[in-house]
Protein backbone atom coordinates (compact mmCIF):
# COMPACT_ATOMS: atom_id res chain seq x y z
CA UNK A 1 0.00 0.00 0.00
CA UNK A 2 0.91 3.67 -0.11
CA UNK A 3 1.69 3.81 -3.80
CA UNK A 4 -0.37 5.88 -6.25
CA UNK A 5 -1.33 2.67 -8.04
CA UNK A 6 -3.17 1.51 -4.91
CA UNK A 7 -5.51 4.51 -4.78
CA UNK A 8 -8.97 3.81 -6.19
CA UNK A 9 -10.31 6.19 -8.83
CA UNK A 10 -8.40 9.47 -8.31
CA UNK A 11 -6.28 9.52 -11.47
CA UNK A 12 -6.83 13.23 -12.20
CA UNK A 13 -5.73 14.31 -8.71
CA UNK A 14 -2.69 12.03 -8.81
CA UNK A 15 -1.66 13.24 -12.26
CA UNK A 16 -1.66 16.86 -11.04
CA UNK A 17 0.35 16.01 -7.90
CA UNK A 18 2.96 14.09 -9.89
CA UNK A 19 3.27 16.93 -12.41
CA UNK A 20 3.82 19.49 -9.62
CA UNK A 21 6.42 17.27 -7.96
CA UNK A 22 8.29 16.67 -11.21
CA UNK A 23 8.34 20.41 -11.97
CA UNK A 24 9.35 21.31 -8.41
CA UNK A 25 6.22 23.43 -7.93
CA UNK A 26 4.60 21.59 -5.02
CA UNK A 27 2.65 24.06 -2.81
CA UNK A 28 3.94 24.25 0.75
CA UNK A 29 0.48 23.48 2.14
CA UNK A 30 -2.17 21.28 0.54
CA UNK A 31 -5.69 20.64 1.80
CA UNK A 32 -7.04 17.27 0.61
CA UNK A 33 -10.79 17.63 0.95
CA UNK A 34 -13.74 15.39 0.11
CA UNK A 35 -16.10 12.87 1.58
CA UNK A 36 -14.80 10.03 3.72
CA UNK A 37 -13.57 7.03 1.79
CA UNK A 38 -12.51 8.73 -1.44
CA UNK A 39 -8.78 8.07 -0.99
CA UNK A 40 -7.49 11.30 0.55
CA UNK A 41 -5.27 9.74 3.20
CA UNK A 42 -4.10 7.02 0.84
CA UNK A 43 -3.11 9.67 -1.73
CA UNK A 44 -1.35 11.71 0.98
CA UNK A 45 0.74 8.70 1.96
CA UNK A 46 1.52 7.85 -1.67
CA UNK A 47 2.45 11.48 -2.40
CA UNK A 48 4.75 11.60 0.64
CA UNK A 49 6.43 8.42 -0.60
CA UNK A 50 6.81 9.95 -4.06
CA UNK A 51 8.32 13.19 -2.73
CA UNK A 52 10.77 11.30 -0.52
CA UNK A 53 11.65 8.59 -3.05
CA UNK A 54 15.25 8.68 -4.34
CA UNK A 55 14.39 7.34 -7.79
CA UNK A 56 10.70 7.84 -8.72
CA UNK A 57 9.72 6.18 -11.98
CA UNK A 58 6.71 6.01 -14.27
CA UNK A 59 4.69 8.41 -12.14
CA UNK A 60 5.13 6.51 -8.87
CA UNK A 61 7.73 5.80 -6.19
CA UNK A 62 10.27 3.12 -7.08
CA UNK A 63 9.59 0.94 -4.02
CA UNK A 64 13.25 -0.16 -3.79
CA UNK A 65 15.41 2.78 -2.69
CA UNK A 66 16.41 3.31 0.98
CA UNK A 67 13.68 5.93 1.33
CA UNK A 68 10.97 3.55 0.09
CA UNK A 69 12.27 0.79 2.37
CA UNK A 70 11.78 3.14 5.34
CA UNK A 71 8.35 4.13 4.04
CA UNK A 72 7.33 0.48 4.00
CA UNK A 73 7.34 0.69 7.80
CA UNK A 74 6.44 4.40 7.99
CA UNK A 75 9.70 5.17 9.79
CA UNK A 76 11.17 7.68 7.36
CA UNK A 77 12.75 10.45 9.50
CA UNK A 78 11.49 13.19 7.16
CA UNK A 79 7.85 12.10 7.36
CA UNK A 80 5.88 13.43 10.33
CA UNK A 81 2.30 12.71 11.37
CA UNK A 82 -0.27 14.72 13.29
CA UNK A 83 -3.55 13.00 14.16
CA UNK A 84 -6.26 13.00 16.86
CA UNK A 85 -5.45 11.12 20.08
CA UNK A 86 -7.15 10.30 23.36
CA UNK A 87 -5.67 11.96 26.41
CA UNK A 88 -4.25 9.15 28.56
CA UNK A 89 -2.00 11.27 30.75
CA UNK A 90 -2.68 11.13 34.49
CA UNK A 91 -0.55 14.20 35.10
CA UNK A 92 -2.39 17.49 35.44
CA UNK A 93 -1.47 19.90 32.68
CA UNK A 94 0.15 17.26 30.46
CA UNK A 95 -1.58 15.95 27.38
CA UNK A 96 -1.02 12.85 25.26
CA UNK A 97 0.89 13.66 22.06
CA UNK A 98 0.96 11.90 18.71
CA UNK A 99 4.42 10.52 19.48
CA UNK A 100 2.90 8.68 22.45
CA UNK A 101 0.60 6.80 20.05
CA UNK A 102 2.98 6.59 17.07
CA UNK A 103 3.49 2.82 17.32
CA UNK A 104 -0.24 2.21 17.35
CA UNK A 105 -0.75 4.73 14.51
CA UNK A 106 1.85 3.12 12.25
CA UNK A 107 0.41 -0.33 12.85
CA UNK A 108 -3.07 1.02 12.11
CA UNK A 109 -1.99 2.60 8.81
CA UNK A 110 -0.12 -0.52 7.74
CA UNK A 111 -3.13 -2.77 8.39
CA UNK A 112 -5.94 -0.52 7.08
CA UNK A 113 -5.91 0.36 3.39
CA UNK A 114 -8.96 2.62 3.74
CA UNK A 115 -10.35 3.76 7.06
CA UNK A 116 -12.41 6.40 8.83
CA UNK A 117 -12.41 8.24 12.13
CA UNK A 118 -14.47 5.56 13.87
CA UNK A 119 -12.02 2.82 12.95
CA UNK A 120 -9.21 4.88 14.47
CA UNK A 121 -11.22 5.42 17.68
CA UNK A 122 -11.73 1.68 17.89
CA UNK A 123 -7.98 1.10 17.45
CA UNK A 124 -7.36 3.62 20.25
CA UNK A 125 -9.75 1.74 22.58
CA UNK A 126 -11.43 5.11 22.99
CA UNK A 127 -14.62 3.78 24.60
CA UNK A 128 -16.85 6.86 24.78
CA UNK A 129 -14.05 9.44 24.49
CA UNK A 130 -13.50 11.67 21.50
CA UNK A 131 -10.02 12.12 20.06
CA UNK A 132 -8.51 15.52 19.31
CA UNK A 133 -5.22 17.24 18.48
CA UNK A 134 -4.13 19.05 21.63
CA UNK A 135 -2.44 22.45 21.92
CA UNK A 136 0.87 20.90 22.96
CA UNK A 137 1.13 19.11 19.60
CA UNK A 138 2.04 22.35 17.86
CA UNK A 139 5.26 22.66 19.86
CA UNK A 140 6.22 19.10 18.94
CA UNK A 141 5.71 19.83 15.23
CA UNK A 142 7.68 23.07 15.41
CA UNK A 143 10.57 21.22 17.07
CA UNK A 144 10.61 18.46 14.44
CA UNK A 145 10.62 20.91 11.54
CA UNK A 146 13.58 22.76 13.00
CA UNK A 147 15.68 19.66 12.38
CA UNK A 148 17.58 19.37 9.11
CA UNK A 149 16.18 16.96 6.54
CA UNK A 150 18.02 13.65 6.94
CA UNK A 151 18.06 13.06 3.18
CA UNK A 152 18.58 16.66 2.11
CA UNK A 153 15.19 16.77 0.37
CA UNK A 154 11.60 17.32 1.40
CA UNK A 155 10.17 17.20 4.89
CA UNK A 156 6.52 16.14 4.80
CA UNK A 157 3.89 16.64 7.50
CA UNK A 158 0.62 14.73 7.08
CA UNK A 159 -2.06 16.24 9.32
CA UNK A 160 -5.05 13.94 9.41
CA UNK A 161 -8.38 15.41 10.58
CA UNK A 162 -7.25 19.05 11.05
CA UNK A 163 -10.84 19.82 12.04
CA UNK A 164 -10.02 18.05 15.33
CA UNK A 165 -7.31 20.57 16.27
CA UNK A 166 -7.70 22.59 19.44
CA UNK A 167 -8.07 26.24 18.42
CA UNK A 168 -4.81 27.22 20.16
CA UNK A 169 -2.96 24.45 18.33
CA UNK A 170 -4.43 25.61 15.02
CA UNK A 171 -3.34 29.19 15.62
CA UNK A 172 0.21 28.13 16.48
CA UNK A 173 0.50 25.94 13.40
CA UNK A 174 -0.83 28.84 11.36
CA UNK A 175 2.53 30.56 11.81
CA UNK A 176 4.26 27.57 10.20
CA UNK A 177 1.94 27.82 7.22
CA UNK A 178 2.50 31.55 6.92
CA UNK A 179 6.31 31.23 7.07
CA UNK A 180 7.08 27.72 5.76
CA UNK A 181 10.58 26.32 5.94
CA UNK A 182 12.17 25.50 2.56
CA UNK A 183 11.09 22.16 1.05
CA UNK A 184 8.56 21.53 3.80
CA UNK A 185 5.18 20.27 2.60
CA UNK A 186 2.08 20.16 4.79
CA UNK A 187 -0.71 17.84 3.64
CA UNK A 188 -3.94 18.42 5.57
CA UNK A 189 -6.45 15.60 5.09
CA UNK A 190 -10.03 16.53 5.98
CA UNK A 191 -13.52 15.05 5.66
CA UNK A 192 -15.06 18.26 7.06
CA UNK A 193 -13.02 21.25 5.88
CA UNK A 194 -15.84 23.62 6.85
CA UNK A 195 -14.91 22.91 10.48
CA UNK A 196 -11.31 24.14 10.04
CA UNK A 197 -10.60 27.75 10.96
CA UNK A 198 -10.69 30.04 7.92
CA UNK A 199 -7.16 31.34 8.38
CA UNK A 200 -5.77 27.81 8.03
CA UNK A 201 -7.86 27.06 4.94
CA UNK A 202 -6.88 30.33 3.28
CA UNK A 203 -3.19 29.40 3.48
CA UNK A 204 -3.58 26.04 1.79
CA UNK A 205 -4.21 24.97 -1.79
CA UNK A 206 -7.32 22.85 -1.95
CA UNK A 207 -7.24 19.52 -3.71
CA UNK A 208 -10.81 18.25 -4.17
CA UNK A 209 -11.41 14.51 -4.12
CA UNK A 210 -14.58 13.73 -6.05
CA UNK A 211 -16.67 10.62 -5.37
CA UNK A 212 -15.11 7.49 -6.83
CA UNK A 213 -16.88 6.61 -10.11
CA UNK A 214 -19.46 3.85 -9.85
CA UNK A 215 -17.82 1.89 -12.69
CA UNK A 216 -14.40 2.05 -10.99
CA UNK A 217 -15.76 0.62 -7.73
CA UNK A 218 -17.57 -2.16 -9.57
CA UNK A 219 -14.46 -3.03 -11.60
CA UNK A 220 -12.24 -3.05 -8.51
CA UNK A 221 -14.61 -5.34 -6.61
CA UNK A 222 -14.51 -7.86 -9.46
CA UNK A 223 -10.70 -7.79 -9.54
CA UNK A 224 -7.83 -9.25 -7.57
CA UNK A 225 -8.37 -9.48 -3.83
CA UNK A 226 -12.18 -9.36 -3.99
CA UNK A 227 -13.30 -11.42 -6.97
CA UNK A 228 -17.00 -10.66 -6.53
CA UNK A 229 -19.33 -11.69 -9.32
CA UNK A 230 -20.68 -8.91 -11.52
CA UNK A 231 -24.08 -8.78 -9.79
CA UNK A 232 -22.58 -8.43 -6.29
CA UNK A 233 -20.07 -5.84 -7.48
CA UNK A 234 -22.75 -3.75 -9.17
CA UNK A 235 -24.98 -3.86 -6.07
CA UNK A 236 -22.14 -2.80 -3.76
CA UNK A 237 -21.08 -0.03 -6.13
CA UNK A 238 -24.69 1.16 -6.21
CA UNK A 239 -24.72 1.36 -2.40
CA UNK A 240 -21.26 2.91 -1.99
CA UNK A 241 -22.28 6.48 -2.85
CA UNK A 242 -18.88 7.12 -4.40
CA UNK A 243 -16.89 5.98 -1.35
CA UNK A 244 -14.51 3.04 -1.63
CA UNK A 245 -14.49 2.81 2.18
CA UNK A 246 -18.29 2.54 2.19
CA UNK A 247 -18.08 -0.18 -0.46
CA UNK A 248 -15.74 -2.16 1.80
CA UNK A 249 -17.93 -1.53 4.84
CA UNK A 250 -21.05 -2.60 2.94
CA UNK A 251 -19.25 -5.77 1.90
CA UNK A 252 -18.58 -6.47 5.58
CA UNK A 253 -22.21 -5.66 6.42
CA UNK A 254 -23.26 -8.25 3.84
CA UNK A 255 -21.49 -10.86 5.96
CA UNK A 256 -23.92 -10.02 8.80
CA UNK A 257 -26.92 -9.30 6.58
CA UNK A 258 -28.97 -12.30 7.73
CA UNK A 259 -28.67 -11.23 11.38
CA UNK A 260 -29.44 -7.62 10.46
CA UNK A 261 -32.47 -8.70 8.41
CA UNK A 262 -33.85 -10.79 11.27
CA UNK A 263 -33.57 -7.88 13.71
CA UNK A 264 -34.94 -5.41 11.15
CA UNK A 265 -38.01 -7.65 10.63
CA UNK A 266 -38.46 -8.01 14.39
CA UNK A 267 -38.10 -4.25 14.89
CA UNK A 268 -40.69 -3.37 12.25
CA UNK A 269 -43.23 -5.99 13.37
CA UNK A 270 -43.00 -5.01 17.04
CA UNK A 271 -43.20 -1.29 16.26
CA UNK A 272 -46.23 -1.80 14.00
CA UNK A 273 -47.90 -3.97 16.65
CA UNK A 274 -47.04 -1.45 19.39
CA UNK A 275 -45.62 -4.22 21.54
CA UNK A 276 -43.68 -2.07 23.98
CA UNK A 277 -42.55 -4.83 26.32
CA UNK A 278 -40.97 -6.79 23.48
CA UNK A 279 -39.48 -3.57 22.07
CA UNK A 280 -37.78 -2.90 25.41
CA UNK A 281 -36.22 -6.35 25.22
CA UNK A 282 -35.03 -5.68 21.66
CA UNK A 283 -33.53 -2.35 22.74
CA UNK A 284 -31.59 -4.18 25.48
CA UNK A 285 -30.33 -6.75 22.97
CA UNK A 286 -29.19 -4.11 20.46
CA UNK A 287 -27.62 -1.94 23.18
CA UNK A 288 -25.40 -4.81 24.27
CA UNK A 289 -23.88 -5.03 20.79
CA UNK A 290 -20.73 -3.06 19.97
CA UNK A 291 -20.93 0.46 18.59
CA UNK A 292 -19.57 -0.67 15.21
CA UNK A 293 -22.29 -3.35 14.98
CA UNK A 294 -24.95 -0.76 15.85
CA UNK A 295 -23.70 1.63 13.17
CA UNK A 296 -23.62 -1.14 10.56
CA UNK A 297 -27.13 -2.23 11.51
CA UNK A 298 -28.42 1.32 11.10
CA UNK A 299 -26.70 1.62 7.73
CA UNK A 300 -28.32 -1.65 6.69
CA UNK A 301 -31.73 -0.45 7.96
CA UNK A 302 -31.50 2.79 6.00
CA UNK A 303 -30.75 0.84 2.83
CA UNK A 304 -33.62 -1.59 3.36
CA UNK A 305 -36.09 1.21 4.05
CA UNK A 306 -35.07 2.92 0.79
CA UNK A 307 -35.33 -0.33 -1.17
CA UNK A 308 -38.80 -1.01 0.25
CA UNK A 309 -39.97 2.47 -0.69
CA UNK A 310 -38.75 1.98 -4.26
CA UNK A 311 -40.42 -1.43 -4.33
CA UNK A 312 -43.65 0.18 -3.15
CA UNK A 313 -43.47 2.50 -6.16
CA UNK A 314 -43.64 -0.59 -8.39
CA UNK A 315 -40.07 -0.21 -9.63
CA UNK A 316 -38.62 -3.63 -8.73
CA UNK A 317 -35.97 -3.31 -11.46
CA UNK A 318 -34.42 -0.44 -9.47
CA UNK A 319 -34.12 -2.36 -6.21
CA UNK A 320 -31.09 -4.26 -4.93
CA UNK A 321 -32.25 -6.91 -2.46
CA UNK A 322 -31.44 -10.51 -1.64
CA UNK A 323 -34.18 -13.15 -2.11
CA UNK A 324 -34.77 -13.16 1.67
CA UNK A 325 -35.12 -9.37 1.71
CA UNK A 326 -37.47 -9.49 -1.28
CA UNK A 327 -39.66 -12.06 0.47
CA UNK A 328 -40.11 -9.75 3.46
CA UNK A 329 -40.48 -6.69 1.23
CA UNK A 330 -43.41 -8.21 -0.64
CA UNK A 331 -45.50 -7.72 2.52
CA UNK A 332 -43.68 -4.86 4.23
CA UNK A 333 -43.11 -2.35 1.42
CA UNK A 334 -46.73 -0.99 1.42
CA UNK A 335 -46.00 0.40 4.89
CA UNK A 336 -43.12 2.56 3.57
CA UNK A 337 -44.79 5.27 1.54
CA UNK A 338 -44.72 8.94 0.54
CA UNK A 339 -46.16 9.97 3.92
CA UNK A 340 -43.48 8.43 6.13
CA UNK A 341 -40.36 7.70 4.05
CA UNK A 342 -38.73 11.03 4.88
CA UNK A 343 -39.56 10.69 8.58
CA UNK A 344 -38.24 7.12 8.90
CA UNK A 345 -35.07 7.95 6.96
CA UNK A 346 -34.48 11.07 9.04
CA UNK A 347 -34.91 9.26 12.35
CA UNK A 348 -32.57 6.44 11.28
CA UNK A 349 -29.99 9.03 10.25
CA UNK A 350 -30.35 10.86 13.57
CA UNK A 351 -30.07 7.56 15.41
CA UNK A 352 -26.80 6.79 13.62
CA UNK A 353 -25.46 10.28 14.30
CA UNK A 354 -26.15 9.92 18.02
CA UNK A 355 -24.48 6.50 18.15
CA UNK A 356 -21.41 8.00 16.47
CA UNK A 357 -21.44 10.72 19.15
CA UNK A 358 -21.43 8.06 21.89
CA UNK A 359 -24.91 8.87 23.19
CA UNK A 360 -26.31 6.10 25.42
CA UNK A 361 -27.56 3.43 22.94
CA UNK A 362 -30.55 2.45 25.12
CA UNK A 363 -31.85 6.02 25.03
CA UNK A 364 -31.10 6.37 21.31
CA UNK A 365 -32.85 3.18 20.18
CA UNK A 366 -35.80 3.53 22.55
CA UNK A 367 -36.44 7.04 21.28
CA UNK A 368 -36.21 5.80 17.69
CA UNK A 369 -38.59 2.88 18.30
CA UNK A 370 -41.22 5.16 19.88
CA UNK A 371 -41.06 7.47 16.85
CA UNK A 372 -41.15 4.49 14.50
CA UNK A 373 -44.42 3.32 16.05
CA UNK A 374 -46.06 6.60 15.02
CA UNK A 375 -44.43 6.74 11.58
CA UNK A 376 -45.52 3.24 10.52
CA UNK A 377 -49.16 4.21 11.12
CA UNK A 378 -49.02 7.04 8.60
Amino acid sequence: MMFFRDVVGQEEVISKLVADADKGTVPHALLFRGREGTGKMQTALAFARYLLCNHPENGDACGRCPSCVKMNKLIHPDLHFVFPVINRSKTSGKKTLCDDEMGRWREFLLTHDYFGYDEWLEALDADNKQAMIYTEESEAVIHKLQLTSSQGGYKVVILWKPEKMHITCANKLLKLLEEPAPQTVFILVSDNPEQIIDTIVSRTQSVVFLPVPYEEISRKLQGKGYMLDARQAIELAHLSDGSWLKALQTMRIDENSQEFLNIFIQMMRLAYGRKLKELFSLVKEISEKGREWQKNFLTYSQRLVRENFINNLNCPELTYMTPEERAFSSKFSPFVNERNIEGISFELSECQKHIEQNVNPKMVFMDFFLKLIMLLKQ
